[in-house]
């Protein structure tokens, strides 16, 4: 199974996938909420618990999670950074392989255009995923899906690869 992270210092997304027969298929999917009157490490701890939840529910064997980036303000970089840390941390914890792709390379991947808008990415992983549109999804969670269908889609074309690789020998 593939864990999308969208990590944040106040709301995280996540989403996990199975990839069965070459099909996409979405198990789950949420964001971790945090208090944002709670101190930064409270909130992080917070983070680690509904981590740690993610990961007892699902036997997850790749973790994806955003590059950082860097905006115009460097505390919520820092503080996102911290979060960022968190999801490491916690797949390192629970034996999952990660990998990382910065957000334009998602939307790319997933809607054909890195300047994508966060409601675009939304219709297009519901759509790629079979989802009714009532569904109940914020951004945060179709961003980790995003993550997540981005690294299935990685995974498959690395695979095609190898096997053209290996029949060429």
């Amino acid at each position: 199974m593939i864990l999308g992270l969208d990590p944040g210092s106040r709301r995280a997304g996540y989403g996990v996938l199975n990839l069965v027969g070459g099909e996409l298929r979405a198990v789950d999917h949420g964001v971790i909420v945090l208090n944002e009157t709670w101190s930064l490490a409270r909130r992080l701890e917070a983070l680690a618990v509904g981590l740690d939840t993610v990961f007892a529910r699902h036997k997850i064997v790749h973790t994806v999670v955003e590059k950082i980036f860097f905006g115009k303000n460097a505390d919520s970089a820092f503080k996102l950074g911290h979060a960022r840390g968190v999801c490491l941390l916690m797949a390192a914890k629970h034996g999952s392989e990660v990998h990382e792709y910065a957000a334009r390379f998602v939307k790319k991947c997933v809607t054909g255009s890195g300047a994508a808008s966060k409601d675009h990415v939304q219709l297009v992983v519901r759509a790629v995923l079979s989802m009714r549109s009532s569904e109940e999804m914020g951004f945060d969670a179709s961003d980790a899906l995003a993550l997540a269908v981005t690294h299935a889609r990685e995974f498959e074309n690395q695979a095609r690869i190898r096997a053209a690789m290996e029949k060429s020998l």
